[in-house]
């Protein structure tokens, strides 16, 4: 059989993604394996329509697709999902419908999901036959039981298209919406918002006041009493998109730094206070010059550079549906340990919902900036900083260098544990419970011992 595999490394075929693909080709030889580099080569693919036709005709002639690559920030890298837009701008979606296909990621699983689950619906979106994913820690080639693993998807990926078994959908269409949204909202100045201090900058991808993103974004900017700051990302001179060198890693410089604009750009939200991103859904996800934003961010490492900001999003479009990116954008604002405060979206069709919305919006933005408050971290954070806490402290140290500098200066490496009450307690009471007539004495009052702690501070609120 011919696949064709679509590379979504900008390293192109020296990329530890390329290597799981070689190996699976070196083991099943039956079959042909055809790499087209992708990301590599997207600034080809989106100014020449011959060589973009080519790799549709390799597509359209093949047997199956994977699509295989490394994960950048929670999905996969720019240059890819450019790709992904070029075939629904040109209308070329028919050739993956019934084609059988598979996804391939690496990483160190941090967010692997949400990069698998954005291609696994990219898939279903143009019905194809989604086979399944493999999703391995970057050297997990080099354990013989995940090479095992790796080769038992390849094979069954192939026995279904030979076999051409049924496949299972996992996302419904996205059923889009026609909404005029017309603004209503009249303020004067004893009902607009005073923002004191607080600096406010809203960043997007179109400001057009003909679209529906920029009306919100105008009646957003007309809550307040000063005029704040808006960025058009699409103004911006960026040269290109992260190229996973990962030469920042040593001291958060990055190899574009003097090329263009971006790092100036991104270094001064430091500035501000309350931080609106802005943007229309594509595909599933913003459009693919957000994902080069926020691609190129990447240059601070593995370090929140955002901290104890203000939120918050203002998106046009099925957001709704899409509970896949609405996880990432809570994940992301987490992982700089600031506060999202809401997403407004056009989704709701109702012009007088969308302006009270949006002026809520802003004085609730204004009103925890005031008062510091930050929503408590979930899994999302917790877990999402163990990964990297124990990748920095190990194996990627000698990488991510300025990362490890961060954590040791602010208490990243919390392990091992050094609770003396907890040992004090695990020395005790672990013994004693291995009694069978102690241990039914210890259950029966643990739930109360549990939360004295607890109760102390509520009886003693002023301490």
């Amino acid at each position: 059989m011919k696949i064709i595999v679509l590379n979504g490394s900008p390293k192109g075929n020296e990329s530890a993604t390329m290597q799981y693909i070689n190996y699976i080709q070196k083991k099943n030889p039956q079959h042909k394996l055809k790499i087209l580099n992708i990301a590599q080569q997207i600034k080809k693919i989106v100014k020449d329509a011959v060589k973009f036709q080519e790799i549709i005709d390799e597509i359209k002639n093949s047997d199956g697709v994977i699509w295989a690559s490394p994960l950048f920030v929670m999905l996969i890298p720019y240059q890819y999902k450019r790709f992904i837009e070029l075939i629904t701008e040109r209308k070329v979606e028919d050739i993956f419908k019934n084609k059988y296909t598979c996804v391939l990621t690496t990483s160190i699983h941090f967010y692997d999901h949400t990069a698998v689950n954005y291609l696994n619906a990219i898939c279903d979106d143009f019905e194809m036959k989604y086979v399944g994913f493999f999703s391995p820690d970057m050297f997990d080639l080099m354990v013989a039981k995940n090479r095992e693993q790796l080769l038992l998807f390849a094979e069954n990926f192939f026995y279904t298209i030979e076999n051409k078994l049924p496949t299972t959908r996992q996302h419904l269409p996205i059923k889009y919406f026609e909404f005029d949204y017309n603004p209503r909202l009249t303020l004067n100045d004893n009902n607009k918002i005073d923002p004191g201090e607080k600096k406010i900058l809203v960043i997007s991808d179109s400001i057009d006041i003909n679209t529906n993103l920029g009306k919100m974004i105008e009646t957003f900017q007309n809550c307040f009493t000063n005029e704040i700051k808006i960025i058009n990302i699409n103004d911006l001179d960026i040269k290109g998109g992260c190229l996973g060198c990962i030469q920042c890693g040593y001291d958060n410089r990055c190899v574009y730094e003097d090329k263009d604009e971006f790092t100036n750009f991104w270094k001064s939200l430091k500035e501000y206070d309350i931080i609106i991103i802005a943007g229309v859904i594509q595909d599933r996800y913003l459009s693919s010059r957000w994902k080069l934003v926020i691609d190129r961010s990447f240059f601070n490492g593995h370090v929140p550079t955002l901290t104890k900001k203000q939120f918050g999003f203002i998106i046009s479009g099925p957001l709704g549906q899409n509970f896949n990116l609405k996880q990432i954008f809570q994940a992301y604002v987490e992982l700089q340990d600031s506060n999202l405060v809401d997403i407004i979206t056009d989704e709701f069709q109702d012009s007088n919902i969308l302006d009270s919305s949006l002026y809520n919006f802003a004085k609730n933005l204004v009103r925890f900036s005031k008062s510091g408050y930050i929503r408590t971290p979930t899994f999302l954070t917790v877990g999402g900083k163990k990964i990297f806490r124990d990748a920095v402290y190990g194996r990627m140290r000698f990488v991510f260098q300025a990362d490890h500098r961060f954590y040791e200066e602010h208490g990243y490496y919390d392990f091992p544990h050094n609770d003396k009450t907890a040992k004090k307690m695990n020395e005790k009471f672990i013994p004693l419970t291995q009694n069978e007539k102690y241990r039914k004495v210890f259950y029966s009052v643990l739930k109360t011992e549990m939360i004295k702690p607890l109760k102390s501070v509520v009886d003693n609120p002023e301490k």
